[in-house]
């Protein structure tokens, strides 16, 4: 029966916090890149962990798109339905030229052809269903939940803490068309915290440690320099 009062946020619609986007950690990714069962499936996620594109652009990829001279691939960006070069790792370019040899008289060659392609017969181009599948099954063999798109979050969680980028260099490769989705994921995680908190206070401990003065040496007493320069307590 109150009256209406302005208020920032309705009483009984309490703002939500933001999330901080969900990375995978590195002992858990080297446990999911050590259980991918193919070259394929190794080539696709050394792309999405060291360029951070979305899956579906990554799948959408056309053999023209592979520049492994400069060390690029073309991505068709979901937003903007923009073509633009992304940097990758050497790494990625290995996996996908060994993926390549072993399918290369099985499916069909050409600029326009797709670059992933399924494993089971008939063979015909990847799908982002496909692909998720894949790394579903992954995960079940690891009794873990991550997905496609944690790969992204991973890779720009990286980004933003090596020190040789920027903040646009990073919002530039992920392809946000504004810096503050770039921004959230500067804030470090709960563990991170914890743990530079831990070390920050095992540093004060190891230099707050007072040295302990040495003993007077025998025949050595204070308070007979009270009475050499006639000083009384």
């Amino acid at each position: 029966m109150d009256g209406w009062k302005p208020e920032r946020v309705g009483r009984y619609r309490p703002s939500l916090p933001r999330r901080i986007p969900r990375s995978i950690p590195e002992p858990w990714f080297n446990k999911l890149f050590a259980a991918l069962p193919s070259n394929r499936d190794r080539a696709l996620v050394a792309f999405w962990i060291s360029t951070g594109v979305r899956a579906s652009e990554l799948i959408g990829m056309r053999q023209r798109d592979v520049d492994p001279g400069q060390q690029l691939i073309s991505v068709v960006r979901k937003g903007s339905r923009a073509v633009q070069q992304v940097p990758a790792s050497a790494d990625a370019f290995v996996w996908l030229r060994l993926y390549q040899q072993e399918v290369q008289d099985q499916v069909a060659r050409g600029r326009t052809q797709p670059v992933w392609w399924t494993r089971r017969e008939p063979i015909r181009p990847l799908t982002y269903h496909g692909a998720h599948r894949m790394f579903e099954r992954v995960n079940a063999s690891l009794g873990a939940d991550w997905t496609l798109h944690d790969l992204r979050h991973s890779a720009a969680a990286r980004m933003v803490r090596d020190p040789k980028l920027t903040l646009s260099d990073v919002q530039w490769v992920l392809g946000h068309a504004h810096l503050s989705a770039t921004e959230v994921y500067l804030t470090p995680h709960t563990e991170e915290v914890v743990a530079g908190v831990l070390a920050h206070h095992a540093r004060q401990a190891r230099t707050n440690i007072q040295p302990v003065p040495p003993p007077p040496a025998p025949g050595y007493d204070p308070a007979s320099l009270d009475v050499l320069f006639g000083r009384s307590s």
